[in-house]
């Protein structure tokens, strides 16, 4: 009985074709350009001493200009204060919001150029509003990043809406919706998607 021999790779098996050669470099090329583009918003981020958020709630009034983020940290009492402002409207009830939902807010604010206050429509939802709206509307997800402060809807007075769509998908931190018909955009810090 012939004995088998352990299997050590020839320069033939794995050397790569031209073809998959040139699909790799092309794939490398467009992560290295997509990074690039990223790179100054996510710097502008970075480098900024404070990181501060406008709001003005259309359905509560209220409106609050916080510094969340200074001196390399997060404030607990600007996220407490954003976190308040971004209740559950119909219920009173709060969730801690993402800190990661706030610094894309903040990062599509410097895309902008604004310095207007984002105009909140919907942010956190408890679960019996989720499950409220969802039985009015085809469109509301049963499991919605809006249940764990993961997600906002929002429009800026003064930008075109669809810019200000293009601008948030530009970002690539997460979901972005598109409601023309309603006024508004959606972002949350979900996987990257767009509709």
């Amino acid at each position: 009985m012939p004995s088998k021999k352990p299997f050590f790779p020839t320069p033939s098996s794995t050397a790569e074709t031209p073809d998959h050669s040139r699909r790799r470099l092309l794939g490398l090329c467009l992560a290295s350009t997509a990074a690039l583009a990223i790179r100054p918003v996510r710097a502008a981020v970075n480098s900024a001493p404070e990181r501060t958020l406008s709001f003005h709630h259309l359905h509560t009034g209220e409106n609050l200009h916080e510094t969340y983020w200074a001196n390399g940290e997060y404030l607990d009492e600007g996220v407490a204060a954003i976190t308040r402002v971004l209740r559950d409207f119909r219920t009173g009830d709060s969730h801690p919001m993402d800190l990661e939902l706030l610094d894309t807010l903040y990062r599509l604010r410097q895309k902008t150029g604004s310095d207007r206050a984002f105009e909140i429509i919907s942010a956190y939802r408890s679960p019996k509003t989720n499950a409220m709206l969802r039985n009015n509307s085809n469109g509301v997800a049963k499991k919605s990043l809006h249940m764990q402060g993961r997600a906002i809807d929002i429009r800026l007075p003064g930008h075109d809406l669809k810019k200000l769509q293009l601008a948030a998908r530009s970002l690539k931190a997460g979901g972005v919706g598109y409601y023309p018909k309603s006024g508004f955009i959606h972002v949350d810090t979900g996987r990257v998607r767009y509709w």
